[in-house]
């Protein structure tokens, strides 16, 4: 079981790193090649996620994470599909006989690490199963470094990483595109929807509230903050001055404002 739980305030750091997750401007063109290629496999993963009800991006951006889009190699942990895994977890698939096919073995990968029994698929829900894929050291023990294994490529990932699972490095920089930035770029491109509750309470996500946080608050805040004569207080709370702010940016107050005439 994971020492970490998907808390109200980590679902709101989770929401609030992906509003504002940036890809760097020297990796965005691998970042783009990247995800043409997952979406031009989007059949093979849609065979998976269908067979465990897991979506078709998740199992894409896990595939390119965990072995580099290797289609020749045990989503466990990239040893040959001409037989079963030798390394760490050992012995997988149990059921068939190798060769084994990519689908076939990812399916038991996805089944040993219960991919299958989640049913969270929100932003903060996939972010959160993601993360603890690759590893909660980051959190853990590290928290001012954002895991690259979620952010890499990213402006919220720097330098710092485990070199081995027990050693950690300062100036190790993660070579390989973070899951999560893979998720902003599809997401951008219009090529995936998350799940998002009916009638949520945060819907819509621009409301006057000036009793709860929200992080595309906090978004929209940093953004008007960013336009000329306007200054407001980055605090996720949608008040008095930012819903006034709204109105200096998009000549209308946020929605439930009493000022508002919608």
């Amino acid at each position: 079981m994971s020492r970490i739980m998907l808390t109200d305030e980590l679902r709101y750091d989770y929401q609030k790193m992906f509003a504002t997750c940036v890809v760097r401007q020297e990796q965005a063109a691998e970042v783009d090649e990247i995800t043409n290629a997952l979406a031009e496999e989007r059949e093979r993963y849609q065979i998976v996620g269908q067979r465990l009800n897991v979506p078709w991006f998740v199992v894409a951006v896990l595939h390119e994470s965990d072995t580099g889009r290797d289609f020749s190699a045990h989503l466990h942990n990239g040893d040959p599909l001409t037989e079963r895994t030798r390394h760490l977890p050992d012995g997988r698939p149990i059921a068939g006989e190798p060769p084994f096919r990519w689908e076939d073995s990812a399916t038991d990968a996805l089944q040993l690490y219960h991919f299958d029994l989640w049913q969270d698929w929100s932003i903060a829900g996939i972010l959160f199963l993601l993360e603890g894929r690759g590893g909660w050291g980051y959190r853990l023990h590290h928290s001012d470094v954002p895991s690259p294994y979620l952010w890499n490529y990213s402006t919220h990932y720097i330098k710092g990483k485990y070199v081995t699972d027990d050693t950690w490095s300062e100036v190790s920089i993660a070579q390989r595109c973070g899951a999560a930035v893979l998720l902003r770029r599809l997401a951008e491109r219009n090529l995936i929807e998350f799940d998002y509750p009916e009638n949520r309470p945060d819907w819509p996500l621009l409301r006057y509230d000036e009793g709860v946080a929200s992080p595309w608050v906090e978004a929209l805040q940093c953004f008007m903050n960013s336009m000329p004569g306007i200054y407001v207080k980055v605090d996720g709370r949608a008040g008095p001055r930012t819903s006034e702010a709204f109105y200096k940016l998009a000549g209308l107050y946020l929605p439930g404002d009493p000022r508002s005439k919608c």
